[in-house]
């Protein structure tokens, strides 16, 4: 059988990708377990510095399989009714909190936990051909994959009470107009940029990366008095690493630092 999931790393970027083209890369438990597991190694890997999340194929993510979820729904299985708490809790978990850059590269449609997964990444480079919806409204189900805490802080909340209300699908430009996505280039080159700019940022300071993306985590559910206390921890962490100090040497030497992640 072909691998759901498939990995390749390269220059410090890991690439992950959904294998399941013929389905849209809908997520299948199979599939959901996988990529939670892959999350978690990228982030314990020191060689790994980023991550590019896509699909293989026309689409990026179709979200849940439905024939899946029917079937089980059908023989009385409970996996459909714990699937959020056990599956797509742990993985927006697994991409919020990976401790380096996560690139989601969106090439076709992004539907349902397809689209939340993407939101939870922290850059979004889209195909001109992208598509996002948000369908769960659609098949008489609330939100889950984070999208109702991630969406609402990319494009504001009544722009994204409308998408959850009416379903009606995002193109690329206009995505990339309201915020939701932040690179739209020409069909078929989705990962190829994604993965430029990947690399551009596992050379950087990595450590720093880590730090920053746990104050903006912060600062997104907590008062500003609890975001400068978490602002003074990380930059009292970043002020003792190597990239810290090789940075302040390099600007002195009127040289280009050489950031290791450290």
């Amino acid at each position: 059988m072909t691998e759901v999931l498939s990995i390749e790393d390269a220059n410090g970027v890991r690439g992950i990708t959904l294998n399941r083209p013929d389905a849209y890369n809908s997520l299948t438990v199979e599939l959901k377990q996988r990529l939670i597991e892959a999350l978690r190694e990228a982030a314990t890997t020191d060689s790994v510095r980023a991550v590019v999340l896509t699909g293989a194929g026309k689409a990026f993510c179709a979200g849940q399989d439905l024939k899946e979820h029917v079937a089980q729904l059908e023989a009385s299985d409970p996996t459909p009714l714990r699937t959020v708490e056990e599956h797509y809790n742990p993985l927006i978990r697994a991409v919020t909190t990976l401790p380096k850059p996560i690139i989601a590269a969106v090439n076709g449609v992004a539907a349902g936990a397809g689209a939340s997964l993407s939101y939870a990444c922290d850059l979004r480079v889209a195909a001109e051909d992208a598509k996002f919806v948000m369908s769960f409204a659609g098949v008489g189900l609330s939100t889950d994959s984070g999208a109702s805490w991630t969406l609402p802080r990319l494009i504001g909340y009544g722009r994204a009470m409308e998408l959850f209300l009416l379903g009606e699908p995002v193109e690329a430009q206009e995505a990339l107009r309201i915020g939701m996505v932040n690179r739209v280039v020409p069909s078929g080159q989705a990962a190829t940029a994604a993965t430029e700019l990947a690399e551009r940022l596992a050379s950087g300071p990595t450590s720093a990366y880590a730090r920053i993306k746990e104050t903006m985590l912060a600062a997104a559910s907590e008062g500003l008095d609890e975001a400068l206390a978490v602002e003074a921890g990380a930059q009292n962490q970043c002020g003792g690493t190597h990239d810290h100090h090789e940075a302040v040497s390099a600007f002195v030497a009127k040289r280009n630092p050489e950031f290791t992640g450290t």
